[in-house]
């Protein structure tokens, strides 16, 4: 069974790139707008990684984060922070804090991205 991702940022453009890469490897993937529609598919099914924009509407990546955290099931789960280009967040602190996995700064490549995913969840079931 492919491992499940869910990716969620307010840039379409980003959300649609993101989840070409992660399907086209292998993965399976569910995207959310914004961080409130997140939160409501992570207590439906847990993933077994989410990667969520900092800047969003309704609910930010930290505060996304926080919830994830404070969740029994979700407590371990691997987060990736996607972060604006020159946007200032510590990714030791936030590691520290939160326990964010990783923190990748926009713009990104999907290439990059997958890469992060794989060095998290290892390569998919199919695919490259």
């Amino acid at each position: 069974m492919s491992k499940q991702v869910l990716l969620c940022d307010d840039e379409i453009a980003i959300l649609k790139a993101a989840e070409f890469k992660l399907k086209k490897a292998g993965f399976a993937v569910r995207c959310a707008d914004n961080g409130e529609t997140a939160w409501t598919m992570v207590c439906e099914a847990a993933p077994d990684l989410i990667i969520s924009d900092y800047q969003m509407p309704r609910l930010d990546g930290i505060q996304l984060l926080a919830r994830i955290r404070n969740y029994s099931v979700t407590k371990a789960t691997p987060f990736i922070l996607l972060t604006g280009k020159g946007f200032e967040l510590d990714g030791e602190e936030l590691r520290r804090t939160l326990n964010a996995t990783e923190l990748l700064p926009k713009p990104f490549s999907p290439r990059a991205l997958l890469e992060k995913v794989i060095s998290i969840l290892g390569q998919p079931s199919c695919g490259v």
